[in-house]
């Protein structure tokens, strides 16, 4: 059964690697803010590659524990520190979204903000998510 239906306007170029709108039916899940972090709060390396695939686990892990998997991601916004490492990250990037995300793009945003609360995390991605209902 299909929960979602990915929304782009008519005539609208299509986007790469998000959506535009999702419009979806079920139980909500919010996703805190994740970091490149282990599951001991404990950062394992500085290089942004390796810190986005640990907080897309994070994001997942999250997902999983409610009963879900990628495909319930409805929303995700990315915060980074620095747009260029990202932009330089993109191999790694997507190497890591096809490997834990597959062709899912839900509706996105991507932020470069000045600072995150960790000192050492680079990137911080947070979630919506739409279960199914249970039955």
């Amino acid at each position: 059964m299909n929960f979602f239906r990915v929304v782009e306007p008519a005539g609208w170029k299509r986007p790469r690697g998000y959506s535009n709108g999702i419009l979806a039916k079920g139980r909500i899940l919010f996703v805190a803010g994740q970091v490149g972090w282990d599951e001991n709060q404990e950062f394992r390396s500085d290089d942004f590659g390796e810190q986005w695939d640990r907080a897309l686990a994070n994001v997942l892990e999250v997902v999983r524990a409610a009963g879900g998997g990628p495909e319930h991601v409805a929303r995700m916004t990315v915060y980074v520190k620095d747009k260029k490492a990202y932009q330089a990250a993109l191999d790694a990037v997507g190497e890591s979204w096809r490997r834990r995300m597959g062709k899912h793009f839900p509706a996105m945003a991507l932020v470069e903000v000045s600072d995150l609360l960790e000192d050492r995390a680079l990137v911080e991605i947070e979630a919506t998510c739409v279960l199914p209902e249970e039955e």
